[in-house]
């Protein structure tokens, strides 16, 4: 019973210690990752400075520093 347990622990851990080794993104990867954050900000960016979406924002700015408390 105890060689049984020993072996699936020992299994176990081999596969912990397998997902480990890989579990990082690679150089390559994290640019690219970083290349998509930068526009996919940028893409926002431009969406949140455009004319009527600006207009939108500043007027729920305005209606919640006008209530009363």
């Amino acid at each position: 019973m105890y060689q049984m347990v020993k072996a699936r622990l020992r299994a176990v851990v081999r596969r912990v210690r397998a997902v480990r080794k890989d579990a990082g993104m690679v150089t390559s990867e994290y640019a690219m990752g970083i290349v998509a954050a930068v526009a996919f900000a940028v893409v926002l960016y431009k969406v949140v400075t455009s004319g009527p979406v600006a207009a939108a924002l500043s007027k729920i700015v305005k209606q919640a520093l006008d209530g009363r408390m």
